[in-house]
């Protein structure tokens, strides 16, 4: 199964009750294990949580720290690219050469890289004195 067929498999399983935009992420790690994530929205933060935050939770929980590819899907008539703030998590564990392929349900696909979509990414070495 594809990365995308993967996000594609948990997007129903997202939490949208609010937006009704539900998102589904899938990651492999350099290890090649499959992570996947979806959107949860709730009441006093309507926006939730981002599906590519989840799945990166799953994979620290499963032990892995370093991503080599990264999709993410949703039904919205072009892809749609993680939200600053994943793109911001994903570079914690991704090469600025990680793909990430965006997708929407009818098919359409984009592939970047992590410094594509994240130029100028903050980074640990920026606490450097």
């Amino acid at each position: 199964m594809s990365l995308i067929d993967e996000a594609a498999a948990a997007r129903p399983n997202a939490y949208a009750p609010y937006s009704g935009f539900k998102v589904g992420a899938a990651l492999r790690t350099s290890s090649g294990k499959v992570f996947v994530g979806v959107n949860v929205e709730n009441a006093a933060y309507p926006q939730g949580t981002c599906a590519e935050a989840g799945a990166i939770a799953a994979m620290i929980a499963g032990g892995e720290t370093r991503i080599a590819e990264v999709a993410v899907i949703a039904d919205s008539p072009e892809p749609v690219t993680p939200c600053g703030g994943c793109r911001q998590k994903l570079s914690e564990f991704a090469a600025p050469d990680t793909p990430v392929t965006m997708a929407s349900v009818s098919g359409a696909t984009l592939t970047m890289t992590m410094s594509d979509l994240l130029p100028g990414a903050f980074a640990k070495s920026a606490m450097d004195r």
